[in-house]
């Protein structure tokens, strides 16, 4: 079970994520997934958007796959090679995470697998 967590004695959630979240039960921790395309072993493109959509539809696979949605997730890390990419890649990410929004961190790294401009990784909970 996910419980989101709010309150007016922290900074407001300035994007599509939330403050805190509590959980209880069973976890699935997702690696952190690159924008492979799995049907191809290449990027989905080179743009931050379709990078994006790549990584977030491959932690929707593995989640599937162990019997868990987006609207489990309780926790992601997105990890930029560019935080100039912030905006765009918060777009996608908006269409993905629209209600009760996990807890996030992103931020900008050195540098990433294969030139990847993002890599995501995710926790979900039932």
């Amino acid at each position: 079970m996910k419980n989101i967590i709010s309150t007016e004695n922290a900074p407001a959630a300035i994007g599509p994520y939330s403050q805190g979240v509590a959980t209880s039960g069973q976890f699935v921790i997702v690696s952190g997934q690159l924008p492979i395309d799995p049907a191809t072993g290449a990027f989905a493109g080179e743009d931050i958007a379709s990078q994006t959509e790549q990584s977030l539809k491959n932690i929707e696979a593995i989640l599937k796959e162990a019997g868990y949605s987006v609207e489990d997730v309780v926790e992601t890390t997105v990890m930029l090679s560019d935080i100039a990419d912030f905006a765009a890649m918060n777009e996608v990410y908006a269409k993905h995470f629209t209600q009760n929004c996990p807890a996030r961190c992103a931020f900008q790294v050195a540098a990433l697998p294969r030139n990847a401009k993002v890599e995501i990784r995710a926790v979900a909970c039932k």
